[in-house]
């Protein structure tokens, strides 16, 4: 599982210590939720405020939300999944526990229904395939706009001065196998609460997590391959030119990773 790992990928870059500490003890026979408690207790991380569990702590019935809002506790499989979960636990623990504290108050008024509500579909897709961008105006316009061109060749030397985070565990996971199609969702703050250029992210995106504004799904797709510097077939920019992946706005839905 951990071997498929490659931690020179640049996306990884913010999470690779802990990440390959966590996956050596792993490699070693240790579980995940042990693992990751072990870098927490032994002072190499710092206190995310849960407990990573084995998933059999988790009722039958009850949310997987909930249950980390109620009781502080991380269910916990021993798979790449829940791997990536763990360390952007480490990496955002503010950011993770107001996602909790947003989903259990919505399951607490609404209870478990068929499905989630626009709230936390939102959150959800945050958690899953999120990411934060810290970037110059222009880069940021481009990209809502979706005119790949200007965004990834015209304004190229722009990217120097940008960066892309993920927090989504799960795009974490497939991208151990990473194919063009990958698309991140970039999380848009209202434009009161922009990313400061050296802002502690943890902190600012716990800060703003505002429920209204999630509820309008506010996300701009990227493709993450097309970041420069993260790929290199994207420095041939013919790698642009493929309509089923930088597809014009009026056209893109977003592309399932």
């Amino acid at each position: 599982m951990m071997h498929t790992i490659d931690w020179q990928m640049p996306w990884l870059a913010p999470i690779a210590g802990l990440g390959k500490e966590v996956a050596h003890q792993v490699q070693s026979g240790t579980s995940v939720a042990d693992a990751l408690n072990a870098l927490v207790d032994t002072g190499q991380a710092p206190d995310p405020g849960v407990r990573f569990v084995p998933q059999a702590g988790l009722p039958p019935g009850m949310a997987y939300e909930q249950f980390i809002f109620e009781r502080a506790q991380v269910p916990t499989r021993d798979n790449l999944h829940d791997f990536f979960n763990g360390l952007v636990w480490l990496h955002h623990p503010q950011a993770k526990r107001r996602m909790s504290q947003i989903h259990g108050s919505a399951v607490a008024a609404q209870g478990v229904g068929a499905t989630r509500g626009p709230l936390r579909d939102a959150l959800t897709l945050l958690d899953e395939n999120g990411a934060l961008l810290l970037a110059p105006d222009a880069l940021w316009q481009a990209l809502a706009a979706r005119q790949w061109q200007r965004l990834f060749i015209d304004l190229r030397p722009l990217w120097r001065q940008a960066r892309l985070v993920l927090v989504g565990h799960a795009l974490m996971e497939k991208l151990v196998m990473p194919r063009k199609p990958m698309v991140t969702h970039v999380y848009r703050p209202p434009p009161a609460l922009a990313v400061p250029p050296d802002a502690p992210l943890d902190a600012w995106l716990a800060a703003a997590l505002d429920a209204g504004h999630l509820r309008t799904k506010p996300f701009a797709p990227l493709p993450v391959l097309g970041v420069p510097g993260w790929w290199p077939d994207n420095e041939n920019f013919l790698f642009y030119a493929d309509s089923a992946v930088f597809r014009p706005a009026r056209q893109y839905t977003g592309t399932k990773v």
